[in-house]
């Protein structure tokens, strides 16, 4: 029997298929009512699952992570597609082909991974490409890295997001760098690398993706300046001497001032070129991918304008060829 996956669902088509719970709320209607509101999914995307007069019962027949049967009839809301569940069934993990739900691609993440370390090579000031080096040479960040999304929901939030992330942040820091020279291109090649490092302490990779006990507590910023901490000394030892002071906070500055402002999580400003570059390059590099996400997820073909994208406060045109 062949697999109907995610994004081969089309509106008014009658579903009756397995997919992973990635999240689930109970909610009430106007009237009181309670309801399930899911996101169901496989290695091609998710969707938004609902099942009317949904009780506490229900609710808590299954879990997130859980693989689940439903029987449901796809409908465009607002121009994207949900399912409206009729039935659900939990069904044992041993029964599945898992293939049909890693979304991470292994031969990708290795042309990456060989990407990065080109990158890294390019890097002409020692100390910075020790710091670099010092973490990619690491097994654990390695097997992390490599896996790790650039975020829950947001963007890039799929296996291996966060190395796709950081590597066309670099592509576009060169660019930057090469149009302003008098920005320090090692250290924003460096500081592209390293800014959501933290990212691999603060979100859980094993099992379902949430966020650990210190990245709730801490967050990633902090831990990827602790992490640098961690790093340069190891570097020190390598080379045989101390790295300067300047490069190290000039770094750790970097990483806690890439979101921009106070109210985006960040306790400093941007007040170097290089951060100020950096952070740019990393709002960018998100929104594009929000973007794009977003149009190819949108089903509505009878209009060229997505539904309202609440993170970007706008709705989107979806180019057509017939101009």
């Amino acid at each position: 029997m062949t697999r109907l996956f995610v994004n081969e669902i089309q509106a008014q088509t009658q579903v009756d298929e397995i997919y992973r719970v990635a999240d689930k709320q109970q909610r009430a209607n106007r009237q009181g009512n309670l309801y399930l509101l899911m996101q169901l999914g496989d290695r091609t995307g998710t969707i938004s699952g609902l099942r009317w007069n949904a009780d506490a019962r229900l609710y808590d027949s299954f879990q997130k992570g859980d693989y689940i049967r439903v029987q449901a009839a796809a409908q465009l809301h607002n121009g994207l597609l949900q399912l409206i569940v009729s039935q659900l069934q939990v069904v044992d993990p041993k029964t599945i082909d898992f293939a049909d739900f890693d979304r991470l691609d292994l031969v990708k993440v290795d042309e990456l991974w060989s990407e990065l370390k080109k990158l890294i090579d390019s890097v002409q000031n020692d100390e910075l490409q020790a710091i670099a080096m010092a973490f990619y040479d690491d097994p654990e960040i390695e097997s992390k890295f490599r896996m790790a999304p650039a975020g829950v929901k947001a963007h890039h939030a799929f296996p291996g997001g966060l190395l796709t992330h950081v590597i066309d942040m670099i592509k576009l820091s060169e660019l930057v760098a090469s149009r302003y020279p008098q920005i320090d291109r090692d250290l924003l090649v460096v500081g592209a690398m390293l800014h959501d490092i933290g990212k691999l302490e603060e979100l859980s990779l094993a099992g379902e993706l949430n966020y650990t006990d210190p990245g709730q507590m801490v967050g990633h910023l902090v831990q990827g300046v602790q992490m640098l901490d961690r790093k340069v000394a190891e570097a020190e030892k390598k080379l045989g001497k101390e790295i300067a002071k300047q490069t190290q906070w000039r770094l750790q500055h970097m990483i806690v001032s890439h979101h921009g402002s106070l109210e985006h999580g960040s306790p400093r400003v941007p007040m170097t070129l290089e951060a100020l570059a950096l952070h740019h390059v990393d709002d960018l590099d998100a929104k594009m991918n929000m973007a794009t996400e977003f149009i190819r997820a949108d089903r509505n073909n009878d209009s060229d304008w997505t539904s309202f994208h609440t993170l970007l406060g706008r709705k989107l045109f979806k180019p057509s060829d017939n101009g």
